[in-house]
């Protein structure tokens, strides 16, 4: 029984001494560790979607598994279009029109050029102080911090990029987050 608790504890002590650590080594010295921690997932997340992008054939990229759901190349674009969306509600920015880069880009280049401009602009959004993303926003409809709609950028990436592994797999691919070094 310790055995399988043992993991658990350690993991949340490195979390611990890590986090902090981590957070003033990328310039969030006077930010919150969550905050480096938020953007080290979102970080994680934004670069296999990337790699994803980068690396998919541009004929593959209008691949869908089934009837009714996107295909790679819109998933690519939703997720650009998205981060826009919640990273100018973090920032405090005017909003932005979610769908404009999964109707506007049809190409690879350009949706991974639009996907690596997404993610340039919320990376800003992601180095805001403690103070900055105690702030106020209002995303969908709905009033909260700055800091959740960091946090609902992130799980929505998290969610796409599931997709994406299972569209990898699907076509006999192996996902950039279960490749060994």
């Amino acid at each position: 029984m310790f055995k399988l608790l043992r993991f658990p504890i350690v993991l949340i002590a490195i979390t611990t001494l890590v986090t902090p650590l981590r957070a003033q080594s990328m310039g969030h010295g006077d930010s919150h560790p969550s905050a480096a921690a938020l953007e080290m997932l979102w970080s994680g997340m934004t670069g296999y979607i990337t790699q994803v992008a980068e690396e998919t054939a541009e004929a593959d990229f209008a691949w869908r598994p089934t009837e009714g759901v996107r295909s790679i190349g819109e998933l690519i674009g939703h997720v650009a279009g998205a981060q826009y969306l919640m990273c100018a509600a973090a920032l405090g920015d005017p909003p932005r029109d979610e769908d404009a880069v999964e109707r506007s880009a049809k190409t690879k280049a350009a949706l991974v050029e639009a996907l690596k401009a997404s993610t340039a602009y919320c990376a800003r959004a992601y180095r805001q102080s403690d103070e900055e993303l105690r702030g106020e926003t209002t995303l969908f409809g709905q009033k909260g911090t700055r800091y959740y709609a960091l946090g609902m950028n992130a799980m929505h990436n998290g969610e796409h990029y599931g997709n994406l592994v299972t569209y990898l797999r699907l076509r006999g691919v192996v996902p950039p987050s279960s490749r060994r070094p």
